[in-house]
């Protein structure tokens, strides 16, 4: 089982960027698959980025080329650089984290460990 705490939100203009930082406590978190997920006021919470335990990568058509989701599994840690923020960025995004394998990692229900959530605001 693990934690995990998420930070580095704030309030930054478009075009700008921001990096958030997911951070996991938990000796066997390298073995998991770690994503990022965001959520605006009564909309579904929808995916944005995954990283398997191996480093492959996969993002959601609307961050490609702007977002990189990163691991240091050393340190225990997952982020996601955040560049060209758009104003439809602004969300409150959400670490997640599953040791399950075969999952459909763009699915909220394939996660089971979730940070609290990192308020983006992209002022246009």
């Amino acid at each position: 089982q693990v934690q995990l705490v998420d930070s580095g939100g704030g309030l930054v203009q478009a075009g700008g960027s921001l990096r958030l930082s997911c951070a996991a406590s938990g000796r066997t978190f390298g073995r998991y698959t770690a994503g990022w997920f965001r959520q605006t006021p009564g909309k579904e919470r929808e995916f944005v980025a995954v990283i398997s335990w191996s480093g492959t990568t996969y993002y959601a058509d609307s961050v490609k080329g702007r977002f990189t989701i990163s691991r240091d599994n050393a340190k225990n840690t997952v982020s996601l650089q955040m560049n060209s923020l758009k104003a439809e960025d602004t969300a409150v995004y959400y670490c997640a984290a599953s040791e399950r394998y075969g999952i459909t990692p763009t699915r909220v229900s394939s996660f089971e460990y979730w940070g609290q959530g990192t308020q983006v605001t992209v002022s246009s």
